[in-house]
């Protein structure tokens, strides 16, 4: 009786799912393994929920304070020379996302036919947008299976969390340069003493815009709000210190434990076929990036390191950290990032609704035809 109320009671999961998360980054701190306190409380909490009694818990809230964290992060790379570089930059973050799209497009025939899932919900599970708009728009339109879609979207996000940090080690991308992902106790370009007292006025401004950003339903507005608030005060003339590594720490292992809680693959139908081929979708569209980065390295010369996280099709937060933890320009991968957010979110859904209703609409003359 008394081990049934703790498996229940969400305070006890919490505290449990806390020690489990800094038990997992300890691991992969020691081991030397990629962003430390984002994939080793990830790891954890996913291999906890699977196999222990006791269901890890992690309210949204904890996420989002993590993302607020990092949306001041980016924000401060947004100085008026970075911004006037990214507004150059707007024909190719145009031409990249078309591609990254159409490639994803072709690649979910390809996955359609071979799984026998329909094309509709294939093709909105491999759309490189954020997780959260992807679901949403899935529950818009009719007949797309929800479960294959974040099971898709799930799958890639978590193959790029994990494999894109040692691509970006590699001497393919890094161009031979090493980079310690692990927690430093020294400050990156700032001390404790710096942040106070303009922090307090950043962290104010930031929580409000993260709260008008989500009443104005702008995409992952507890990053995207705080990126503005910051960019404005910057532009301003406000002084913003770049945060000390422990918090940064903090930041990721906040959203670390979420993001393992949103896997789920017990609850889908013929998973073992549905998962090979999603991890199979999720090698190739990191392949594709790595074709798109050699372009972006070719054509305007940026870093191997800082080309591949501006084309890879994993999210701005996950994609700004390993920037700054390589040192890659912040401000250009966040611009590729945040270019591609808006054209999935603005753009994308409205054709998709119009090219779904076409596809029924075909499917039911077909049908019409044969009868």
């Amino acid at each position: 009786m008394q081990s049934s109320l703790f498996e229940e009671n969400r305070c006890f999961r919490l505290f449990w799912t806390v020690v489990i998360s800094i038990l997992g980054g300890t691991i992969f701190v020691f081991i030397h393994l990629p962003i430390p306190w984002l994939l080793g409380p990830m790891t954890a909490v996913f291999i906890a929920s699977r196999v222990g009694r006791i269901k890890p818990y992690w309210p949204v809230e904890l996420r989002n304070v993590g993302l607020v964290i990092v949306g001041y992060t980016i924000g401060l790379s947004f100085t008026k020379d970075a911004l006037v570089k990214i507004i150059h930059q707007l024909p190719s973050m145009l031409l990249m996302t078309v591609m990254l799209i159409l490639f994803n497009a072709l690649f979910a025939m390809i996955i359609a036919k071979f799984t026998g899932v329909d094309y509709p919900t294939v093709l909105t599970g491999c759309i490189p947008g954020g997780l959260s708009q992807i679901i949403t728009l899935g529950e818009e339109i009719k007949g797309i299976d929800l479960t294959i879609v974040t099971l898709l979207q799930v799958t890639r996000l978590m193959m790029i969390i994990f494999i894109v940090p040692f691509l970006v080690m590699s001497p393919l991308v890094s161009g031979g340069d090493s980079f310690d992902f692990t927690s430093k106790s020294g400050n990156i370009g700032s001390n404790w003493g710096e942040l106070f007292p303009n922090i307090l006025l950043f962290a104010i401004i930031s929580v409000l815009f993260a709260y008008l950003g989500k009443k104005v339903k702008l995409p992952t507005p507890y990053l995207l709000g705080p990126v503005i608030a910051t960019v404005l005060l910057n532009l301003n003339g406000f002084h913003g210190a770049s945060l000390p590594p422990f918090i940064t720490d903090i930041s990721q292992f906040l959203m670390g434990a979420y993001i393992g809680l949103l896997m789920k693959p017990d609850q889908l139908k013929n998973k073992l076929k549905i998962i090979s081929y999603s991890i199979f979708s999720g090698l190739i569209l990191i392949l594709g990036s790595l074709g798109l980065t050699l372009l972006l390295v070719k054509f305007h010369h940026f870093s191997p390191a800082t080309g591949f996280l501006s084309a890879a099709p994993g999210g701005m937060d996950q994609m700004g950290i390993i920037a700054h933890e390589v040192h890659a320009d912040l401000s250009i991968v966040t611009g590729y990032q945040l270019f591609r957010i808006f054209f999935i979110y603005f753009i994308v859904p409205p054709f998709l609704k119009w090219f779904f209703a076409f596809h029924e609409r075909r499917k039911l003359k077909s049908s019409e035809i044969k009868s």
